[in-house]
This record gives structure tokens, sequence and C-alpha cells, in this order.
């Protein structure tokens, strides 16, 4: 089991596009069931928070959000209103009860051509509507762990330049990403770590996290010890049960060891 840190740890689910509207419900129903009774939840240890299909956003947000389970966007436009068909805002976002938009993803640069420049303008029009990115980051090749920390450093530091407030960093090396694996636990933990160190100079975004997505599932968190402040998890998730192991490897306040020589 994971080692009980400072603030909680961080699940979240992007959905993507793999349910229909209905079969998204059903599943919000099982996790916020879930949610209700998982002791690493009810204690505060982990904290949920879910991102499904835009016209499942509102619906969602009524099962989860009773359970405590915060829901967000796959997206978000870069402006607030005005002429852009088919785009939705962080406004409208905000207004009905999103807390987080998901920005950044390989998925988003490599179908849509997505550059620094928009993924950027995205991660500011999150922030100035009260909204946490989910800022995903990551090297496309694989590389040594040093060089992939290096890169990913910089790409945050690009990304969030002149930006102010709390992000979640998503680091999702992107050849891990649909892998049958995810990247190692060492290689994992030198990139979050570098980028934890890199978040401390950074008073403009106190209280950011760093999580890991690419392939994550069940024992993922064991074998990091703590390397990172959570999960970001894609279809391993499909399946309730393997979002429950992956609480179990959370220790709840009321589960953990006392330290030696407390009574």
């Amino acid at each position: 089991m994971s080692t009980p840190t400072a603030q909680p740890l961080t699940l979240g689910v992007s959905l993507k596009m793999y349910f229909g509207h209905h079969q998204t419900l059903n599943w919000a129903r099982k996790i916020a069931a879930l949610a209700d009774r998982h002791p690493a939840v009810t204690s505060g240890a982990a904290r949920l928070f879910v991102l499904p299909a835009f016209p499942t956003l509102v619906p969602a947000a009524g099962i989860l959000a009773p359970s405590g389970i915060a829901v967000g966007a796959q997206d978000i436009a870069t402006e607030d209103s005005g002429p852009y068909t088919g785009e939705v805002s962080g406004p409208v976002l905000k207004e009905i009860g999103c807390r987080y938009a998901e920005v950044g993803h390989a998925e988003r640069r490599r179908l849509y051509g997505e550059g620094d420049t928009v993924v950027a303008a995205k991660t500011a029009a999150a922030l100035r509507n009260g909204l946490t990115p989910v800022l995903c980051l990551g090297e496309r090749d694989e590389v040594r762990p040093e060089e992939a920390a290096e890169r990913t450093v910089a790409e945050a530091e690009r990304l969030l330049h002149g930006l102010d407030g709390a992000v979640i960093l998503a680091y999702e090396p992107q050849w891990a990403i649909g892998a049958p694996e995810p990247a190692s636990a060492e290689h994992i933990a030198t990139v979050c770590t570098a980028l934890r160190r890199w978040l401390q100079t950074r008073p403009a975004n106190a209280g950011s996290t760093v999580i890991y997505g690419g392939s994550a599932g069940p024992g993922l968190l064991t074998r990091l010890d703590g390397a990172a402040d959570g999960l970001f998890l894609g279809r391993f998730a499909h399946d309730p049960a393997n979002v429950e192991a992956i609480l179990d490897e959370i220790r709840s306040p009321e589960t953990a060891p006392a330290p030696v020589g407390v009574a």
C-alpha cells in the first residue's frame, strides 16, 4: 500500500468517447456507490474527479457530486464567448458545475493539431474561469528518464508562463498512452519528482499537484510509493472493480499504522 501524504491522492478518470450517454450514467452510479462506502474516499485520503463527454456533464454531476466526486470537461474553448461554432466555453462549464478542464492531451495535439499556443490559451481560459486545468504533458518518444524529466519540465514552463493558479500536471508520456503497460516506476518517479521540484519554485501556482497517466491501472500506485500525487485513469477505469482496486492501495488515516512510539 502507498504511504499517506500530506494531501489527498487524486484519481482522475477521462471517459473519452468510449461510453454512450446512458452507459456513462450507469457507470457513474457505480462509481458514486463505491465512493460512498470506500474508506479511502470517506476518510479524505483520496479525491476523485471524472471527465465525461460534454452532453453527459450535467446529469453525471447530479449523480457524482453528492458522493463528493467532482466533474470536469475533456476540453475547453480558448475564448469565453462569441462566434465559435461547436466550442464550449469556460463560463458555461463553470456555470454547470465543472471544476476541471482537461487541456493538452496528446490526442488533441495529434488529431486536431493543437500546439503549445493553443494549449497555453486553453489553460489560461480554464484558470480565469475558476477551473483547475488538467494539463497533460509528456514526451512523444521513449527516452531516458532524465531526458524525459528535462523535456517535460521545459514543456510545463512554456505552457504555464505568466499564468497564476493551481493546476494538475498530468504526466502522460505519449508513447505509453494505450500501451499494454505504463512507463516504469523509475521513469515515472524521475519525471514526477522533477515536476514537483519545479512547482516548488512557482509560488504563483501554489497548490498544484502532479499525477501520472498513460496506461495507469491497479498496482501502479503501490509501485510508485508516493512519487506522484495520484493517477489519471483511462480504459482501466471502465471497470469499477479496477477503480476499487486502486482505492484499496490508498491507506486512509484510520487504516494507516501509527508511527513508531505512538500508542
